[in-house]
């Protein structure tokens, strides 16, 4: 009986007080020898479709229109896709339900777009906290509510990638909880429940990964 439903997310795992847990993040790179084989697999041709539309995607976003602006944000979502879906497997560390981490992430993102832009491109960065229109006296209040809004983009893309993978975790753990008390005839109910809400966390997995890069793509679009 655990004594804390949040336990399931702590790194457990150690060895000399090392968690060995977070070296979940890199079983990732074991997809990528398929990207090098002679002949094109389907798993080959899935994934460079994907990337293909995420490329066309992404630079219609993007002002500068440069080819390689987009790699950035390309690996960024494939970072996340598999350690998203990686953490649905059992026994394997759900990395991407810490902050720890999806802080790191966007954090760096962000604090380099915003220097990048002050530094580069200082008199747009001011002229984007004003809306065209906005009436003289509005200015200080706009000024300040841009200001603030733009300092918690890191900590909202970190938190609605946290907040999402462990809601979903959650609830599949309380529910499997539940099966030792259920009488025989409810336990199919209940194991249909579950797939059917792995399918949902799957799902939750991809439109996460695509939406911290599409956000990602239009905070870097602003500062050019």
């Amino acid at each position: 009986m655990m004594n804390n439903l949040f336990s399931i997310f702590d790194p457990s795992t150690n060895i000399l007080n090392l968690s060995l847990n977070w070296l979940s993040t890199l079983i990732g790179l074991m997809f990528i020898p398929y990207l090098f084989w002679m002949i094109p697999n389907r798993h080959f041709i899935l994934w460079n479709f994907v990337l293909s539309t995420l490329h066309k995607e992404f630079k219609t976003l993007l002002t500068n229109n440069s080819n390689g602006s987009t790699f950035i944000f390309i690996s960024l979502f494939s970072f996340i896709l598999f350690n998203n879906f990686l953490g649905l497997f059992p026994y394997i560390f759900t990395s991407t339900s810490h902050l720890t981490l999806s802080l790191s992430i966007s954090l760096p993102l962000w604090m380099s777009f915003m220097l990048f832009g002050w530094i580069n491109n200082y008199q747009h960065m001011f002229a984007h906290m004003i809306p065209q229109g906005t009436p003289s006296i509005l200015m200080p209040f706009m000024v300040l509510i841009e200001s603030i809004s733009n300092i918690i983009r890191p900590g909202t893309l970190a938190v609605r990638l946290t907040a999402n993978m462990i809601a979903g975790h959650l609830l599949m753990t309380l529910l499997s909880g539940t099966g030792n008390s259920l009488p025989s005839y409810f336990v199919m109910f209940l194991i249909l429940i579950q797939i059917l809400l792995l399918i949902l966390e799957s799902a939750v997995a991809i439109i996460q990964s695509y939406v911290i890069a599409i956000l990602s793509t239009l905070y870097s679009s602003e500062v050019n």
